[in-house]
């Protein structure tokens, strides 16, 4: 017999301490906390080598050809760069969240309720190391730090705010630390934030189920995105060397390749390449290289360390992407690891244990407290790949990546 998965998370040292209340707490709960629970809006001014603020915005389960061919995405992309080769990196949505804030699945195959232990570290951590601020902005998000799985509309009971849509609110490492927690905010603190001039360098955005499409269609996204962003893009605190990528999470039809139309835009973005297609190989894993290429940070030692980088940060650093050949690549599911929920009661997979001597594509080594932690032992993967391949399962195995030339 399958143990639970409480059971199997405990086994192999997950953080599954958490309650019913926690997950599903009341209403007079959430009232009580957002009555007394107070957003953190730190501030902070590192330069970087192609922005200063980093923002991503992502919409839901939309297909390529769908996004390409929708008109307000067209628009959007006439602002900026189309990335044409960006990919997520399996299905379904919570693990590709998970992946952008930790550099990893960690074999996650489902949309569960999941906390990840405190020796994990995220990009919060690598922030931390110069003091640059950063934040998220969770749409209809009841009160800051907000922790249950799911919240709805108080007036028609539709699906609203999900946890599976919060990148960094899955690691305890985050949810531990009380002014961490403050910093995961909703709409109304970003609006706050903005007309304040104190929006972070670093933030995440997520639109509620409705407008990221989860819930409708990427005809209603793009819509609202076109909106929520024209208003941005013609405000010069915003603009002002700011960064944006808009994309999705993943594919919405699981058996096609899991290419996602990506854009990058705003006041970062040079005039001569406004309307330009960049067809480097990216994933969500690109993002936390280029974070860290520009803002001189280390690595999670995770497939954040060999991503490819945004061409627009690379061209700053020297650094020379790869061609990856995707004609055999499958982005569509993990590899096992201790979050999976299929697998066999005899098999228990170990947490993946992260690079801890590799220079990156970043070029700045690994983060030192994740040398601290792991640096004795070997790491499970090649994390300097620029795509994710496990030789053991045969992963990826018939994926090759050469260099770019000129």
């Amino acid at each position: 017999m399958r143990p639970s998965i409480a059971a199997f998370l405990t086994a192999v040292g997950m953080a599954c301490t958490a309650t019913a209340d926690v997950a599903h707490p009341s209403i007079e709960e959430i009232r009580a906390a957002a009555a007394t629970t107070r957003p953190l809006s730190p501030v902070s001014n590192v330069k970087g080598l192609a922005f200063d603020r980093f923002l991503q915005v992502w919409l839901e389960n939309i297909d390529y050809s769908a996004a390409a061919g929708d008109n307000n995405q067209k628009w959007l992309a006439s602002q900026g760069i189309t990335l044409t080769n960006f990919w997520a990196v399996t299905h379904p949505s919570e693990p590709n969240y998970c992946a952008s804030a930790g550099g990893d699945t960690f074999g996650m195959d489902n949309d569960d309720f999941i906390r990840i232990p405190a020796n994990v570290s995220t990009i919060a951590d690598l922030f931390d190391t110069k003091k640059i601020s950063w934040g998220e902005y969770q749409e209809h998000l009841p009160y800051p730090g907000y922790q249950g799985f799911n919240y709805s509309n108080q007036e028609t009971y539709a699906n609203d705010y999900v946890r599976k849509h919060n990148p960094l609110i899955l690691f305890d490492s985050v949810t531990e630390d009380k002014h961490r927690l403050r910093q995961i905010k909703n709409f109304t603190e970003f609006y706050n934030d903005l007309h304040n001039k104190r929006l972070p360098q670093y933030a995440f955005v997520t639109p509620n189920m409705t407008n990221d499409g989860h819930d409708t269609n990427i005809t209603f996204a793009a819509e609202w995105e076109r909106k929520w962003m024209s208003s941005l893009l013609n405000n010069t605190y915003f603009m002002k060397d700011t960064l944006v990528l808009l994309t999705f999470d993943e594919t919405h039809t699981y058996p096609k390749p899991n290419r996602i139309f990506s854009i990058l835009l705003g006041g970062a973005v040079p005039e001569h390449l406004k309307g330009t297609e960049d067809d480097t190989f990216y994933t969500h894993y690109s993002t936390i290289a280029s974070l860290s290429a520009n803002w001189g940070l280390p690595s999670l030692g995770r497939w954040d360390c060999g991503a490819n980088i945004f061409q627009l940060v690379a061209e700053k650093t020297g650094y020379v992407n790869y061609d990856v050949d995707t004609t055999n690549l499958y982005l569509n599911e993990t590899t096992p690891g201790p979050l999976s929920t299929n697998y066999y009661s005899e098999y228990t997979p170990e947490w993946p244990i992260p690079a801890t001597s590799e220079k990156c594509s970043a070029g700045h080594g690994i983060l030192k407290q994740v040398q601290n932690t792991y640096g004795h032992l070997e790491p499970t993967y090649n994390y300097t790949s620029p795509f994710p391949y496990d030789t053991k399962s045969g992963y990826n195995v018939d994926v090759t990546a050469t260099r770019k030339t000129n």
